[in-house]
């Protein structure tokens, strides 16, 4: 199989090939998690129940995989309720409240889905062997991922009511503030118990909506 030329390929389209995508990215998550990245492409076909050349047609590699499998956990917790919580903060007649019911549904998403902390420690464990990982990562980054919170964003300053210079650095404070807490108490194999979370977030998003507000405000609610 010349894989430098499924890579170069266009990936098969239409909902079949929609549906055995997903099966992939499913059966790829289960397999990185339980072998490590170092598990074979031949054994996640297997668990898939397609062929190998399905994988690559696919996806090219098993680093592009790998790195599917990541925005797949990233997204996860981005389930409707959360998607729907973003949505509402451009109209949101208390911006507080809106972004603060955001930010404890996210924080939800995460603890209740161990797949994204276990990711992200699967990357973590790996790195030192798989340098390649970082970068699939790296793609991943908040700065270019969940474009609903980024469309948001925009929204709430074409409306004045927050000053955003940098999105990418605003998105990233936000994930600081929010998700990363839990993130690194999750490497060393622990959590944040609720009270202390639902006080980051109270904290935080004050934070947050104090260094954005606009310089010459109504009041932010």
């Amino acid at each position: 199989m010349d894989h430098e030329a499924a890579a170069s390929r266009r990936p098969p389209s239409g909902v079949r090939a929609e549906q055995k995508r997903a099966a992939i990215v499913e059966a790829a998550r289960k397999t990185f998690l339980k072998e490590g990245f170092a598990a074979g492409v031949d054994l996640i076909a297997a668990n898939a129940g397609v062929s190998k050349v399905t994988i690559y047609n696919h996806f090219g590699s098993k680093e592009a995989l790998f790195t599917a499998v990541i925005a797949d956990a990233l997204d996860a917790p981005l389930g409707a309720t959360v998607v729907a919580a973003i949505d509402r903060l451009a109209d949101a007649d208390d911006l507080r409240q809106a972004l603060t019911e955001a930010a404890q549904a996210w924080v939800k998403g995460v603890r209740d889905n161990p797949d994204v902390l276990a990711m992200r420690n699967l990357v973590t464990r790996e790195l030192p062997r798989f340098p390649e990982l970082g970068k699939a990562w790296q793609h991943q980054a908040p700065g270019g991922h969940h474009p609903a919170l980024a469309a948001a964003l925009r929204q709430l300053e074409a409306k004045g009511r927050l000053t955003i210079p940098d999105l990418e650095v605003a998105i990233i404070q936000l994930y600081s503030l929010m998700l990363y807490p839990h993130l690194v108490f999750s490497a060393y194999g622990t959590e944040l118990d609720a009270n202390l979370s639902d006080r980051l977030i109270a904290h935080g998003v004050e934070m947050f909506l104090s260094h954005y507000a606009p310089s010459d405000p109504s009041p932010v609610r």
